[in-house]
């Protein structure tokens, strides 16, 4: 069983938008701070910007992953250039996910070996990505497949009572 990358249709993302709008809204609650309506507003904000034409966008791949003719996720990737994440040169990973009941099966790590392979087509030298340090699955995924740290954010909780 081998899995394929295949473009994206307009009704997989229609069915994938609210929950990407909802999961990320949650992060930045958790990693953020924002409050649920804020968060919310700027999960939304972000993909109306990202995919303004959503799956005919000019610069983004966005591409389905299957094994067979299971769904087993997606990932969402802007050409250099297209966004601020981006730069001149660099791919940039939006969004990658593996539905949880195929979790643990290595697909993400060849969803992302896919997508390299289809970058180095198009002549693209580098690929970026952000991940929440709590992730500490996908950055062991990452480190394992060359990703390096390029920047940090820190953050420190602090007591206002004392």
């Amino acid at each position: 069983m081998e899995l394929t990358l295949t473009p994206m249709t307009e009704q997989e993302l229609a069915r994938l938008w609210e929950p990407l709008e909802v999961g990320y809204a949650e992060d930045l609650v958790a990693h953020r701070g924002m409050t649920p309506e804020a968060a919310r507003e700027r999960s939304a904000q972000q993909l109306r910007e990202g995919l303004p034409a959503g799956a005919a966008t000019e610069g983004v791949l966005l591409r389905v992953a299957r094994v067979d003719d299971t769904e087993v996720g997606w990932i969402w990737v802007s050409l250099p250039g297209v966004s601020d994440a981006a730069g001149p040169t660099r791919a940039w990973i939006q969004n990658i996910e593996v539905h949880p009941a195929h979790r643990g099966r290595g697909h993400a790590r060849r969803m992302i070996q896919l997508i390299e392979a289809e970058l180095a087509g198009l002549g693209v030298p580098e690929l970026g990505l952000n991940v929440f340090g709590t992730n500490t699955v996908a950055i062991g995924l990452y480190r394992s497949l060359g990703f390096e740290v390029t920047a940090q954010q820190m953050a420190k909780r602090i007591d206002p009572t004392g």
